[in-house]
């Protein structure tokens, strides 16, 4: 496969398509092997909003009590605490405090309405251009970080957001993207992790991302195709943001439940896992990154 030719010409880049390695792949090895070892203790909570409302919880706290790494997940539109969890509990077993988002007013009983009453397709869209969902949903980060910083006496000084899908959105969001719904994040984390990003349309403009600064790891597959547009309209985030640790994953044959980890996806949730875990480990004081590492069953791009 040549540099880029999953982009549009429009959006390609310099950076370079990089093939599978083997010490990659003992390198990968050997961090599964380890992580198996570690401990993670799982909860379930209700935390208060602001709003006196309730959102759900899913806590995975590694052994030990640190407390310096928080991150935040963020499911996609009908998912609820269950979600994500593989990414949740590696996290966790590398020593992050990983704490899963129930988000209500775009959960299970929200998407099931909206289909009820438009169909999927419409339905999906209608939940995820809902401007007041994602209120909700940035309300339920503050109420996450508030909770973090109540049990870490704290608040962790280095923190992620990771967001599939509807979650993708919120995260561009907080990160600084420009949407249709004029929702302003804070930009509060470290870094952002979007899993099934959504290119221009409905919810994002073009260059709705050349303003994000913070680290960004886009990450989809060759069929995770989007309400508005194929799998490959979910790399233009990547492309539209300026150069400084960006990282980009497109895993072969991945759809997009297997980032939520549904159906066969032990493929995705290693490969999404592993790069994850490389890319907040990649980052550097100065704001730059080292390249991402290839992967076979992965195309990677880095900037």
């Amino acid at each position: 496969m040549k540099r880029a030719d999953y982009l549009p010409p429009k959006y390609r880049t310099s950076s370079t398509i990089k093939p599978a390695s083997v010490a990659s792949l003992l390198m990968l090895f050997a961090f599964f092997a380890a992580r198996a070892q570690a401990a993670v203790t799982v909860e379930t909570l209700a935390l208060q909003r602001a709003d006196q409302h309730t959102m759900p919880a899913r806590v995975y706290s590694p052994a030990g009590t640190r407390c310096e790494r928080l991150a935040l997940l963020s499911p996609g539109a009908g998912g609820d605490v269950e979600e994500l969890a593989y990414l949740a509990d590696g996290l966790a077993r590398s020593g992050w405090l990983a704490l899963v988002m129930g988000h209500e007013e775009s959960g299970p009983a929200a998407l099931k309405q909206r289909i009820k009453q438009a169909g999927l397709k419409a339905g999906l869209l209608a939940l995820t251009t809902d401007a007041d969902a994602y209120r909700y949903r940035l309300m339920d980060i503050d109420t996450a970080l508030a909770w973090a910083s109540q049990h870490c006496g704290q608040a962790p000084p280095d923190r992620v957001l990771i967001g599939h899908s509807m979650g993708a959105a919120t995260t561009m969001m907080e990160a600084g993207a420009i949407n249709a719904m004029g929702i302003s994040g804070k930009n509060r984390m470290q870094a952002y992790v979007a899993l099934s990003p959504q290119g221009p349309g409905s919810i994002f403009p073009e260059n709705a991302w050349a303003q994000i600064n913070a680290p960004v790891l886009s990450l989809t597959g060759t069929r995770d195709d989007a309400l508005e547009g194929g799998w490959q309209s979910r790399t233009l985030p990547y492309a539209n943001m300026q150069a400084g640790c960006k990282w980009l994953g497109v895993i072969d044959g991945a759809t997009h439940m297997h980032f939520a980890g549904r159906g066969f996806s032990g493929k995705t949730e290693r490969l999404t896992l592993s790069s994850v875990l490389a890319f907040l480990q990649a980052r550097q004081a100065d704001g730059r990154c080292s390249n991402m590492p290839s992967a076979q069953g992965m195309q990677s791009q880095f900037k």
